[in-house]
């Protein structure tokens, strides 16, 4: 991942973890945080696969997060940082949590174009973290957000299916 795309990871990250919050302690609240970290990272190097696009979307912006609030029903703060959370990456790492093989397919794509993050949490989450991300792992729960985008994932991916997030093969 380009270190344009940082501010952008950290932002969705966050909005994805306020929007979906691990029920436990400080662990859970780190161990959700981690994996929301990796499927906004994966979203973000398959959306932004350039240099070039990275450095785009650093100065024109991400977006921000009032149509996912919106969604959601999120009571979206004036916060600075919530500029820059990006939709669609919002919405793909949805999917990314909310379905494994969709997760090991991104991965894939993502590490056959050099890039290699970290995503142990992702693919391969213990007990703790599935404990830890309850909500945010939920595809039905992920559903609104999920379907904002999905399709167009699928198509990036070029896996074959039904288009419609309802309709998971």
């Amino acid at each position: 991942m380009h270190p344009d795309l940082s501010p952008l990871v950290a932002a969705t990250a966050r909005w994805l973890t306020s929007a979906y919050p691990a029920g436990g302690g400080a662990v859970d609240r780190a161990l959700a945080e981690a994996q929301a970290r990796q499927a906004v990272g994966v979203a973000a190097a398959l959306r932004y696969p350039t240099e070039l696009d990275a450095g785009l979307v650093a100065v024109t912006g991400a977006g921000g997060a009032d149509r996912l609030d919106w969604i959601t029903g999120a009571d979206g703060d004036p916060a600075p940082w919530r500029t820059w959370v990006d939709e669609v990456v919002a919405s793909w790492a949805a999917c990314l949590l909310g379905e494994p093989e969709l997760a090991s397919a991104a991965v894939a794509a993502v590490v056959g174009h050099g890039v290699a993050p970290e995503c142990r949490r992702l693919l391969n989450p213990t007990e703790r973290d599935l404990r830890a991300a309850a909500l945010l792992r939920h595809p039905d729960l992920l559903t609104p957000v999920s379907a904002l985008h999905r399709p167009e994932l699928l198509d990036l991916l070029a896996i074959p299916g039904p288009r419609d997030a309802t309709l998971r093969s």
